[in-house]
C-alpha cells in the first residue's frame, strides 16, 4: 500500500525574478563620441579625460562610420617619430577602424561575451535603424556577470 500526503495541497512554488541579462541592459548609451574629421591629439585629450579606451566615429546623422582606440592613436604616434611628423596633426579618418563588428542589443550578455572572445576586441557597437545607440564594453559584461553570480546562469 502507498504512502498517502495528509497535508493537502502545496502552493505554487513561488517565481524567483531573475536579472535581465540581455546586453540592452547592460549597455551604455550616453556615449562619448568623434567625427572622423578631428585631430588625433584631440582624440588622445579626450580619452584621458574621460578615462576611456576607445570611442565610436560617427557621421551628421549618428550613423557609424568606426572606431578610434588608444592603440590607434599609438600608430599615429610611431607613425609621427618614424616620419618626423607632430603628434597628432592628423585626422582620425586615417587611423580609425572602419570594419568593425556590431551586435544587437537583444543578445544574452553570455553570447556577447562569447563574441569578445572571438573578436578580440574591447568594445561593441549597437545600432539601430542605422543610428548608434548604444556601445557594450567588456567591462560592462563583467559587472553584469558579477550581479549575476548568485542566479542561475541560463538565458
Amino acid at each position: 500500500m502507498g504512502i498517502k500526503s495528509f497535508e493537502g495541497k502545496r502552493a505554487e512554488p513561488e517565481k524567483i525574478q531573475s536579472a535581465p541579462i540581455q546586453v540592452k541592459d547592460y549597455m551604455s548609451e550616453n556615449l562619448i563620441t568623434f567625427r572622423k574629421d578631428q585631430y588625433v591629439v584631440e582624440v588622445m585629450e579626450t580619452l584621458i579625460k574621460n578615462k576611456i579606451s576607445g570611442a565610436p566615429v560617427v557621421n551628421e546623422n549618428n550613423e557609424l562610420l568606426g572606431i578610434i582606440s588608444d592603440g590607434d592613436c599609438m600608430k599615429q604616434i610611431s607613425e609621427s617619430r618614424y616620419y618626423n611628423m607632430p603628434i597628432g596633426d592628423m585626422q582620425i579618418e586615417q587611423y580609425m577602424e572602419t570594419n568593425v563588428p556590431t551586435i544587437d542589443k537583444n543578445v544574452s550578455i553570455f553570447d556577447c561575451a562569447s563574441l569578445f572572445y572571438k573578436h578580440n576586441c574591447r568594445r561593441f557597437p549597437i545600432i539601430e535603424n542605422g543610428k548608434l545607440i548604444g556601445q557594450i564594453s567588456r567591462k560592462d559584461i563583467l559587472c553584469a556577470a558579477l550581479k549575476l553570480r548568485s542566479q542561475n546562469w541560463h538565458s
